[in-house]
């Protein structure tokens, strides 16, 4: 735990013991930061803090995922942080010995820090009392900086006049999805027009290279989709790799160096291309079957879509648990249908017939300018499986061949998609 955030936290939990017992311990005295902690309010509405029964009301959205994984990492962090500082006399003595501070504790702090943390130009991130209070909003009236004197001050937004008596604002962020603007705030702007969502993607159960995928590529898989307006967007970078194998050209080898440290390497085509794990797409271009890999590709992003869709249609006609408090139940019910939204549009865009584009290789795309703008991020499985490469690989096999004539009598595609 080295990071800002890690320090903000550990100074914070110092002060919320503190806050809690009448006499002070070695380490730490009673100051502005006590009675700060003890002004805030106990009860934060982020998920994290949400009661069993409420989190259950984020099944089948994206947040459903987040916020387990984020609770897990919460639990795991205290408890690495307990270990660390108990066989440390001061620190033993000003946070365990009582047994007044719990993981809870921990948890409403994490919420504190996503809720209220203001990233500063100079400084970073940095919790700044009072400004810390001001209220979001999409048309915000004040924005915050650092003067010449690295102080933290709040200024009118340029060519904005506030009347007295106005509520001063500020922009909690432009871009921040309605799962983004839950999770750390607790809750949604609805005047926000951002319109996009995160869903994790998993490898292939059968996948063999599955473990080995998720090493090389270094980061959590997932999928982001993007509604603007008319127009449906969609990126994972993990899916390219995910999507081809060693029969492509894909190998993995584990190297080990003069001083005895293995590290795992990722081949294509004969190159290593470790540093290149994110950028995928670009490395498979120009390769003869590319069309073959962006048919794959599309088919699981579709049936990502499509089964995120489904899980937010079911759960949302269930019968809502009682010990719901009516604030967690409007914010899921709204994320929930934000999010439905979201995803049937795209399941609807990607079912339409789009501009084919042949790529020619790595660095660019025949007839880009004839095509729409959504024609550089998605290709519709239609047209893939009409180009002669696919036709070509897919009938090497009669169940293939079979599935192709059906596809193409048909002309119907299976609505499939983070």
């Amino acid at each position: 735990m080295q990071s800002a955030r890690a320090d903000i936290l550990l100074f914070l939990l110092v002060q919320t013991a503190l806050a809690l017992r009448a006499s002070h311990s070695s380490i730490g005295v009673s100051n502005p930061w006590t009675e700060y902690l003890r002004f805030l309010p106990e009860n934060i509405p982020v998920p994290t803090l949400w009661n069993e029964d409420e989190r259950l009301l984020l099944r089948g959205t994206s947040l459903e995922t987040a916020v387990n994984a984020k609770m897990l990492a919460l639990e795991a962090e205290f408890d690495a942080v307990q270990d660390a500082s108990s066989n440390i006399p001061c620190w033993n003595d000003t946070l365990w010995e009582s047994g007044a501070i719990g993981v809870r504790d921990w948890m409403r702090l994490d919420a504190l820090y996503r809720s209220r943390c203001l990233e500063l130009p100079k400084s970073g991130e940095a919790i700044v009392p009072c400004i810390d209070m001001i209220n979001h909003s999409s048309n915000a009236s004040t924005y915050y900086d650092e003067d010449l004197k690295d102080d933290v001050v709040l200024l009118p937004r340029p060519g904005l006049s506030i009347s007295q008596g106005r509520e001063l604002t500020i922009s909690y962020g432009d871009t921040k999805s309605a799962a983004e603007m839950l999770f750390s705030y607790g809750f949604i702007d609805p005047e926000s027009s951002t319109q996009s969502l995160v869903l994790p993607l998993e490898p292939f159960d059968d996948d063999p290279l599955a473990k080995a995928k998720l090493v090389g590529f270094g980061e959590a898989p997932k999928v982001r989709v993007v509604r603007d307006g008319d127009s449906v967007v969609w990126e994972s970078p993990f899916v390219h790799l995910m999507c081809v194998n060693e029969e492509d050209g894909l190998e993995f080898r584990v190297l080990q160096d003069t001083e005895g440290d293995r590290q795992l390497r990722v081949f294509w085509r004969g190159d290593d291309v470790t540093n290149q794990t994110k950028k995928f797409e670009s490395l498979i271009r120009s390769h003869p079957l590319s069309v073959v890999f962006r048919l794959r590709i599309v088919t699981v992003v579709q049936e990502r879509l499509q089964t995120q869709l489904e899980l937010a249609q079911m759960y949302g006609s269930e019968t809502n648990p009682g010990n719901v408090r009516e604030e967690c139940l409007e914010a899921a019910q709204l994320l929930r249908r934000i999010e439905t939204s979201i995803l049937e549009s795209a399941v609807d865009f990607l079912d339409k017939e789009v501009c084919s584009v042949e790529e020619k290789s790595a660095n660019s795309i025949s007839d880009a300018a004839a095509c729409t703008a959504a024609d550089q991020g998605l290709m519709q499985k239609n047209s893939l499986l009409t180009d002669k490469n696919v036709v070509a690989y897919l009938g090497s096999t009669e169940t293939a061949e079979s599935d192709l004539v059906d596809q193409e009598a048909t002309n119907e595609v299976e609505e499939d998609f983070s």
